[in-house]
């Protein structure tokens, strides 16, 4: 049987863990994002076909056939590839069931990425309703498609903790502005709540070790004032409250 986690160590020696996202979820997303093409087509048709007869499909201005066999093209292919740029691994129907196409080392998927894995998208959908792609999924051990293998990309579900579920000992108020927030990326921010989150289920002592060995790094990396003496994990729980208080994190 095929896994349903993906599991990568960080430098930091944290272990994330993602839930690969099924086929189910993923047409469900393909389905919402299809439907927002098939508008965005509706709304290109009614107004060329506003701009009266001279600029119709079936008038004589090659200009106007340009313009919207421009504008199609735009949205069939760089639909999908804009917004993975924009909204970080989401489109619109991404979004809605709840996943994101990240990199398989656990990394945001790069601008390349991105492109790269929806050029392909379009022998994925042959030779129609992505029946190629379908197959490629099913027989893929990590749920991918071909544009996936290509770019070395991989969708998972984007599950984020809820907002006061990690905070055990630290408030809004003991956020430290003078902590450099600026250095931290979603990435630390990522490998801080994974920490928080499955602290009560490590033994005492692998706790106690890895949140010294994560407050270090995040004490040097970001320049935490030495008279900030806070006990290693709530220094990480500021960390996340502070990351997420300054918007950095979506």
């Amino acid at each position: 049987m095929f896994p349903e986690k993906l599991t990568i160590d960080t430098p930091e020696q944290i272990s994330l863990e993602y839930e690969i996202a099924g086929p189910g979820s993923r047409f469900m997303a393909l389905f919402v994002d299809l439907l927002i093409q098939f508008l965005a087509f509706l709304v290109i048709l009614i107004i060329l076909a506003f701009l009266g007869p001279s600029a119709s499909i079936r008038g004589s201005g090659a200009w106007t056939v340009a313009l919207y066999i421009f504008l199609v093209f735009s949205v069939q292919w760089g639909y999908f590839a804009v917004f993975e740029i924009a909204w970080k691994g989401q489109t619109p129907g991404k979004r809605q069931a709840g996943i994101r196409v990240i990199n398989e080392s656990g990394r945001e998927a790069s601008v390349y990425e991105a492109v790269a894995r929806n050029l392909l998208r379009g022998i994925d959908a042959l030779p129609g309703v992505y029946a190629v792609g379908a197959i490629v999924m099913f027989i893929s051990p990590q749920n991918k498609r071909i544009g996936d293998y290509v770019a070395g990309t991989i969708v998972v579900h984007d599950r984020k903790p809820e907002d006061d579920a990690i905070f055990f000992n630290t408030g809004e108020q003991e956020v430290n502005d003078s902590i450099n927030f600026s250095a931290m990326s979603a990435k630390d921010l990522e490998v801080i709540e994974t920490f928080l989150q499955r602290r009560l289920d490590l033994d005492y002592f692998v706790r106690q070790r890895t949140a010294q060995k994560l407050a270090e790094h995040f004490r040097q990396k970001l320049g935490v004032p030495s008279e900030l003496n806070s006990e290693n994990e709530n220094l990480l729980e500021i960390l996340a409250r502070g990351f997420r208080k300054n918007a950095r994190f979506r």
